[in-house]
């Protein structure tokens, strides 16, 4: 058997930045075992598989380590692949189990629009020990949604310098971390920590921006926002926000594709 495959480097227009994704497009589901297998061999933050059902296209994203059941940048490299395959299509509608149905459009200069849920954090008031002994800076706040605590900083130094211990982080599984401060350059930084879930860190995670965006944009007092996530790769994401979606633009840029001989 043999399937196509596309490396695509998303949240960025220059190759080598943002978060790549292997991306495979195909007429049927793969057993999960294979599709596991693959993105181990990918090792890649994320391989997205997507399968054409009806009018939309179901999709599905593996980490290295699991299944994953949201995914942001893997999304819009499988959309970047579509709209180049099929260059006439103005939009694409995903499904995903966890999150439902996932609108995502063409938008202008090349960017590419993702409609997702709005997944505001709540505060903590009970703070793993694991989550203050995981980093090296203490938090000023601390909150939690779906996916992550979100550990809230007043200075963006404080997110470029924070370390993780990977050890005491995993123990918050099924939770990941997003360290995140407002910014001079941009609305506000992040980064990602996920040993429990994928790799220590993740260099742009657009599912994480689920939560960052509403929360920043209800303490900022603004519905639109640029957004930074400041890994070695780094990535900017265009964040819109209300009552029940967040808006998240990117770019995309394609390293390679081939084949894989299964």
């Amino acid at each position: 058997m043999k399937l196509n495959v596309h490396y695509i480097d998303a949240f960025t227009e220059s190759l080598f930045k943002g978060n790549p994704a292997a991306v495979i497009i195909s007429d049927k589901w793969l057993s999960d075992d294979l599709m596991q297998s693959i993105a181990v061999e990918n090792n890649l933050s994320e391989t997205a598989f997507s399968v054409k059902t009806g009018d939309s296209y179901h999709i599905r994203w593996f980490s290295p380590l699991t299944e994953i059941e949201f995914c942001g940048h893997a999304t819009l490299a499988t959309a970047y692949v579509l709209f180049n395959q099929y260059s006439k299509i103005k939009s694409i509608n995903f499904y995903a189990k966890a999150v439902g149905e996932l609108e995502v459009h063409k938008a202008h200069d090349g960017f590419i629009q993702m409609r997702f849920p709005n997944r505001m954090p709540e505060p903590v008031d009970d703070i793993p020990e694991a989550l203050i002994d995981g980093l090296s800076i203490k938090p000023n706040e601390v909150y939690l949604n779906q996916q992550a605590y979100f550990a809230v900083y007043n200075d963006e130094e404080q997110v470029f310098a924070v370390e993780q211990d990977p050890d005491k982080i995993r123990q918050l599984k099924p939770y990941d971390v997003a360290v995140t401060a407002p910014s001079a350059k941009y609305d506000f930084v992040s980064r990602y920590f996920w040993p429990a879930n994928g790799g220590d860190e993740d260099p742009v995670t657009g599912s994480i921006h689920t939560g960052l965006a509403p929360f920043w944009s209800e303490r900022l007092g603004k519905d639109e926002l640029m957004a930074y996530q400041a890994s070695k790769r780094g990535g900017k994401l265009l964040c819109k926000v209300d009552r029940d979606s967040v808006f998240i633009q990117g770019k995309a840029v394609r390293y390679l594709s081939g084949s894989i001989e299964i």
